[in-house]
This record gives structure tokens, sequence and C-alpha cells, in this order.
């Protein structure tokens, strides 16, 4: 009786199963996260009239037309195209690719039923009345053969990797967050009754043979959209498995083999290949901490023979995992878009596991017949991580206070001296643009500004020392010139006027007299009411009043007591001594 009543069962289901795939959509677009997906058919959905959104098999949510006769939808696809209410990449889709309707709320589009013959688009009107579609008659529900007794006894006939292959699966879905130890106790029993209540099941914490076939299934398809599939390129020397379905190899520059995306799935992997030693793998530890495919945010681990890198921000996750193996460095970065997390850690724990470098093979450090493309802003053909600009600075005492122009760090996410060590405003003053930076950890600096109190006298020779390439340069550079004025063009007594060519990342650093004491601090180029100043016109913040802002924010301004004149060498290392690159990161 009991398998009569399963063969029922299973004739109904593969009935269903064929109406719903006789079911056809116009699939417009697809977004990783929920409530972009929401966004974009209610977008939609102010022109077209039959606009759908669901949940797919590969966890991404799709916006859908629909649902047709596979004739409807050709004709209509044709359409939309033609008008450009649609993307061009628009394609059919059958029902089976999606599980959950989000869009419209309540509404059930995968029930069987197709619109009418003419749908319309919002604001046109319909020449005749549709006939009324027919809907399909859905099967009643027929009851599970097994008992909980006989599923408790199927059950403990399953091998040990089909115990993990169900644990894998309640845990892709949210139901299990124990260890995958094919020991099936409180935990796993939890989140058993957890998946079969959200299935609108008896919650008995135990699977039917049934309820397995469908909870692996579902589990199934998810590889299947991964693609997971074993790759062994003999150039770079590793063998892993890569998720196939999302990238393809594109390309070679040492030390990486590019896999670049495809279906527009926004995942990229590189394999890692290169000669060396030690050295080598904590230099590329450095490298690869400068790339905006690491992103700043995540952990890092070193030891003497390998490194791990995480990173994430609003836009990607990624991974980087290298090892010293042979002479060699070998490893992978697997890059992600937010929002695909579970399918993230399954694709990396596929590729971590069966990560193996193939011995004697190594991607050699010139490969191709073409140069490759060389720039400061590029490593191996990946974008290095840069700021949105770089000014100068100086130290102000010697525990690494630093003097720079307000407009250089202000709305700044992120602040750093030589691109290296964190700061953050510790005072400021937006009258005189000054801003004062305290560095996140103590720093030593080899020099710092002591200041000129005397009188000054007009067309003396001045130095700016500054970054006028913003850190294209590791050095400062000195730009000559002289002090034309005591004072601003409307008498400002807090600045001084300079005959002397600056550039943007100039500002910020210190101006310095022939003995190496500092005059001030050279203020950003400004041209109030619209005025074009002369080019070799320049103004800096005066000595005093930045002996005033340090005092007022509890600090101390340092004088000196230099008279003679340096050589022009031991003033440009003085300089260097004392000036920093201040940078403002997104």
């Amino acid at each position: 009786m009991k398998q009569a009543a399963f063969a029922i069962f299973a004739a109904l289901f593969m009935l269903w199963s064929g109406i719903a795939a006789a079911q056809t959509f116009i699939q417009v677009e697809a977004r990783p996260d929920l409530n972009g997906a929401q966004e974009r058919a209610r977008a939609y959905a102010g022109t077209l009239s039959d606009v759908n959104g669901f949940r797919m098999a590969s966890g991404w949510y799709g916006i859908a037309l629909g649902p047709y006769t596979e004739e409807q939808a050709i004709t209509r696809l044709q359409q939309l195209r033609a008008q450009g209410v649609i993307p061009q990449d628009a394609f059919l889709a059958e029902a089976t690719a999606y599980t959950q309707q989000f869009y419209p709320v309540g509404a059930n589009a995968l029930s069987g039923q197709t619109v009418p013959e003419t749908p319309t688009l919002q604001g046109e009107t319909a020449t005749a009345t549709p006939a009324a579609p027919e809907v399909a008659a859905q099967p009643e529900p027929v009851a599970d053969p097994e008992t909980p007794q006989q599923a408790y006894s199927t059950e403990a006939a399953l091998s040990r990797e089909e115990k993990f292959d169900l644990q894998r699966a309640l845990q892709w879905f949210g139901y299990y967050d124990g260890a995958i130890d094919a020991a099936f106790g409180p935990g796993t029993r939890g989140s058993m009754a957890a998946w079969q209540e959200s299935r609108g099941l008896d919650p008995t914490g135990v699977l039917t043979t049934m309820q397995r076939d469908m909870l692996t299934g579902e589990y199934r398809q998810v590889l299947a959209s991964l693609g997971l599939g074993l790759r062994r390129d003999t150039v770079a020397g590793i063998e892993m498995e890569l998720p196939l379905a999302m990238v393809a190899f594109d390309r070679y520059e040492p030390p990486f083999a590019h896999y670049t995306p495809i279906n527009d799935s926004g995942v990229t992997v590189l394999m890692i290949s290169q000669t060396g030693d030690e050295a080598t793998l904590l230099g590329l530890y450095d490298i690869m901490q400068t790339l905006k495919i690491v992103p700043l945010e995540g952990e890092r681990s070193r030891t003497a023979n390998s490194f791990t890198l995480t990173g994430q921000n609003a836009r990607i996750r990624s991974y980087t995992r290298a090892v010293l193996t042979g002479g060699a460095v070998k490893g992978f970065t697997l890059i992600w878009p937010q929002g695909e997390d579970r399918r993230y850690d399954v694709a990396l724990k596929a590729m971590r596991d069966s990560f193996a470098p193939i011995p004697g093979t190594v991607l050699p450090d010139a490969y191709g017949d073409g140069a490759l493309e060389q720039s400061v802003d590029l490593f191996s053909g990946l974008e290095i991580r840069s700021p949105e600009s770089s000014r100068s600075g100086f130290f102000v005492d010697g525990q690494g206070m630093v003097l720079t122009t307000l407009s250089a760090v202000e709305g700044c996410g992120r602040i750093t001296l030589d691109e290296v060590y964190e700061a953050r405003i510790a005072a400021q003053d937006e009258t005189l643009g000054l801003a004062l930076l305290a560095p996140t950890s103590r720093l030593a600096p080899l020099g710092f500004a002591r200041f000129q109190g005397g009188a000054l006298r007009l067309q003396s020779e001045v130095a700016v020392s500054g970054y006028s390439y913003e850190g294209i340069l590791s050095s400062p550079t000195l730009t000559y010139g002289t002090l034309a004025d005591v004072r601003g063009l409307r008498g400002e007594d807090t600045m001084k006027r300079l005959a002397l060519n600056a550039t943007p990342g100039d500002a910020g650093g210190p101006v310095l007299d022939t003995s190496g004491a500092v005059l001030g601090m050279l203020l950003p180029e400004d041209n109030p009411e619209g005025k074009r100043l002369p080019e070799d016109v320049s103004f800096a913040a005066d000595a005093a009043a930045i002996a005033t802002f340090l005092s007022n924010s509890g600090y101390s301004a340092a004088a000196s007591d230099a008279a003679a004149p340096m050589s022009g060498e031991d003033l440009a290392k003085h300089a260097a001594n004392m000036t920093v690159l201040v940078s403002c990161w997104e």
C-alpha cells in the first residue's frame, strides 16, 4: 500500500513538474541582493504590466516577465527588445529556474497560469479582450510514505559522506551552524526540524527519504550553479577546483594566472606562481595589501613559509593564500561580489581543500611575446589602491604630530602618513586652514620643525619642502623662491606672500629660510572671487599664527636658534627629515 501511494505521489510530482516546465518567462535582470532586486522589479513595473521577482536556485534574485507559453515569450521578447524597454541580453527562462516569488508580494506566477495573449505596457490600451487563461489543475498533496521510525532506519543506512552532504545542505540554507562531522546530535536534529517547519512539514527532527532527496537536490542545484571542477594549469603549476561556471582563463601576467568573470558572475580567481624564497613570499605579502582586490578590512596572518589575507568592503570579499614550496611561491586569490556569502563559502572551501602545487612547474618571470604594460598604478594587470589625493605636511615635535593644510584631510575616510601610518585629526583651524594630525601609533621622526621667531628680510631666499608630484617620487623636493611680503594681499598678518612656483602637492609643506628655520606652512592655491593670480604667487601661514594654533591645541612650537646658512645639500636633507606625505583615502 505504501509503495502504491509513493508511486501515485511520484506520478503526480512528474505531472506537476511538466506543467511548471511548460511555463516560459523572459528574464530581464538578476541581482545578488533582495533589496536591490525589489527596487529593480518596481522600476520595471512602472513600465511593464507582467513583472515578477523570483529567488533563483543560485541564490540570486531574478526579475522576469510572464509567464507565457513559449510562442508568446518569443514574440514578446522580440517586441520589447525592439521597443528598447528591456535589455538586449534578456533571455527566455523556464519556470524551473526559479524557486520562491518575492514580487509582487503574495503573487504566485509559478502556479501554471500564463498571461493573456497580448500583454501590455503600462498606459497602453488593449485592442481586444483576451480570453481567460486556462489554469492547470494542481495535484492533491500526498502523504509521505515513510513514518519517522522508518526514517530513522533509512537514515542509519546512509554513508558518512551522505551525512556530510545533509549537514552541508542544512548549513548552506542557514539552518545549521555546527561542525560538519556526520554526527546527528541535538544541533543537527534541531536544524532538520527547522527546515521541515519552513517547508510546512511535521518538524520531527528526522528527515524521510523524500525529504532528504528534496534538501540535497536543492543543494546540488547550488553546486551546479558554481560549476565546481578540477582545473590543472600546467603553466602556473597549480591544480585545484574552480567555479568554472563563473570564471574562465584569460591570460598570464606573472606572478598571476588570471581567471576572469563569465556569465556576469563578478567572480575573479588568480593563481599565484613565482620562483622565489622567503624574501619573495614576504615581498608579495606586502604588495598584495596595496591592491584594490584586497580590501583593508580583514584579517592578515604571516609565517616564514606562508601568508593569508582576507578582506571585504561594500563591493567585494577576497581571500588570498600563498605558501613557499619547492623553491617557488604558489597560491591563489578569490574575489567575490558582496551579497553572495553562502556560495562564496562553498567555493572557497572547495578551492582550499583541492589546492595542490605541481612540483617542478612555475610561471616564468616573463611570459608571452609582448611586454606587459608598465604603470605605477598597476601590478601585473591589477590596480594598486591609491589615495584620493596626497599633499605635504611636516612634523612639529618628536612624538610624530604633523601639521598640514586642512583642505588635505577634510572629509577623508582614512588619513595616512607616508602611506603607511594611520593618523587622525587632533585639532583644526578653519580660518587659518590648519590641521594637526596625530598618528595612531607613536612615531619617532628623524627631525621636526623649529620655527623662526625673528624679523624677516624681504626678498630673502626661502624654500618649500613638499611632495610636488603627490607621492610619485619617494622623497620630497625643494622649491626655491623669495619672501615677497610679510603680509597677505589684503594686509593679513597671519600669512606671508612668496614669489615661488609651487604645485598642489606642495601645499602643507614647511617654508624654510637658508638656515633651516621654518617660517610658515605653504597654503593651497586659493583664487577668491574667481581671480587668477600670477603663477609665481604663493602664500604661507605665518610661524607666529602656527605657534598660537599649536599652543591652543596643547602643544608647543620649538624655536630655532640657527643663524648660519646651510649648504643646498644639507638644507635638502634637513627638510626631508621633517617633511611627510599626507594622503587622503575614500
